[in-house]
């Protein structure tokens, strides 16, 4: 018999079905296994690639009515993973550093020439060649000044020619008076800085060096000015504004060099009578006595960003060329001899990076970090950098068990920047420079994002 099926059959599908579940329902129950793992689903975690940080940056709120650039390099696959704006030029702040680092490099020798000197009978003629370090008030260090105390000769001091003038190009005027801002000179002493300082539970502040206590006089009567110690624009007098001063504060205030006020210097600190010879050629035939490792100063000027060393490193690296030092020659022979092959030409004015005529492109300054890497191993290379959660300007960003960025800041007025080396959490060693200019925000919200993005990149990339 041919059986024969409706066209609307399919319709009683669903009713089947019900049919058979409760059939499965009204059977044997069957056995059940105790303990049955329940298997949970593997969150897939988002991919975080060139795409992804590259986003990072352009959507970021911090970071928006802001010029931007950003580059990440990649030294194993020798390529960039990221750019945006990377072959635009930015202010570069204190970023300028790691030039004058890369030049001192070049340049110097393994320790710093302290000094030149030449004996004639039982005269001993001196001369300075830019070494920041004499006397200086945070840096342990009394070679040139044991050398010179324990010489039997007369001491002679001859003015060295310097062409740089005391401030650089665009620096802020109004700045003198505040630590970072020191002038440049031959013979830094004392780091050209008056220290003041007033403890806890006593009436007098402290000033250092002596000297200059007799050049500062109190004003009680006003108190405009925010500042305790203010000196005077062209002279190195002094006035101190009680109202301001704090129960306890170390406030450093630049005074203005010259022979003169070297000598006087010198002689108080030596405990011994030294003599200024005026208007007098170097003697030739100058031998050098030599201080302290190169890697110490550049360590400090690095990780504290010392303006004074800075500029004295240049000129100390004018020193290998002419007995006339320059800040300004430094930098061209610098420019011209080591980084002519730069992506694009630096604008490069002085070694601090406090003036604004200075002008780098990301991209450049990647070139110059790789040119770091491959000349000096990373063990002897990342030390002397500022890191993450280290003492130095990193030290309150990037902290972490194991420090992971590497590099320099950079901060002016609407400028904010940092570049170096970041290691990932899966073994990479990536170079990057990202740099802000032109913003209204504070400066820590502009650092801030650059830190949330650079550890998104170390935990995820």
């Amino acid at each position: 018999m041919t059986l024969r099926f409706s066209t609307s059959f399919h319709k009683l599908l669903p009713v089947l079905s019900l049919f058979a579940v409760m059939g499965c329902s009204t059977s044997k129950p069957t056995a059940t296994v105790e303990n049955t793992p329940t298997v949970t689903a593997t969150p897939v975690t988002p991919p975080y690639g060139p795409a992804e940080i590259k986003q990072q940056i352009l959507s970021s709120e911090a970071l928006k009515n802001r010029f931007v650039g950003f580059a990440l390099y990649d030294p194993e696959l020798k390529q960039m993973v990221v750019e945006h704006n990377a072959d635009k030029y930015f202010v570069p702040a204190s970023n300028t550093k790691l030039f004058t680092f890369y030049a001192s490099l070049k340049m110097l020798g393994d320790s710093i020439p302290a000094l030149k000197y030449v004996v004639r009978g039982d005269s001993l003629i001196f001369w300075g060649t830019g070494d920041p370090t004499f006397t200086h008030m945070d840096v342990k260090n009394s070679l040139a000044y044991d050398f010179l105390k324990n010489r039997k000769e007369k001491l002679y001091y001859l003015e060295a020619p310097f062409v740089s003038t005391p401030f650089a190009p665009n620096w802020s005027w109004d700045d003198y008076n505040y630590y970072y801002q020191p002038e440049r000179s031959v013979f830094p002493i004392h780091g050209n800085v008056v220290k003041f300082v007033k403890k806890a539970g006593s009436s007098s502040y402290s000033v250092a060096p002596k000297r200059f206590k007799a050049s500062v006089k109190t004003d009680t009567a006003r108190n405009a000015n925010k500042d305790p110690f203010v000196r005077n624009w062209r002279s190195n007098d002094f006035q101190y504004y009680p109202k301001h001063a704090a129960a306890t504060y170390s406030v450093e205030v630049p005074f203005i060099p010259s022979p003169d006020m070297t000598v006087k210097l010198l002689a108080d600190t030596l405990k011994r009578s030294v003599t200024l010879l005026k208007k007098r050629a170097l003697p030739q035939g100058g031998q050098t006595f030599y201080g302290l490792p190169a890697d110490t100063v550049l360590k400090r000027m690095m990780q504290v960003s010392d303006n004074l060393f800075a500029e004295q490193l240049m000129a100390l690296c004018s020193g290998a060329l002419s007995d006339t030092l320059s800040v300004e020659r430094a930098i061209k022979h610098a420019t011209k001899t080591y980084l002519a092959d730069l992506p694009d030409a630096p604008i490069w004015v002085d070694g601090s990076g406090l003036s604004v005529k200075n002008l780098f492109t990301p991209r450049s300054i990647i070139a110059l970090l790789q040119k770091l890497q491959q000349e000096r191993p990373t063990e002897r290379l990342l030390p002397l950098m500022a890191t993450g959660g280290q003492p130095g300007t990193f030290k309150s960003i990037y902290q972490a068990a194991v420090p992971f960025v590497f590099g320099k800041s950079g901060t002016l007025s609407h400028v904010h920047n940092q570049s170096g080396y970041i290691k990932t959490k899966s073994g990479k060693l990536l170079l990057f420079s990202f740099m802000n200019n032109n913003y209204s925000a504070t400066s820590i919200e502009i650092r801030n994002e650059m830190v949330r993005i650079m550890t998104e990149v170390h935990e995820k990339y």
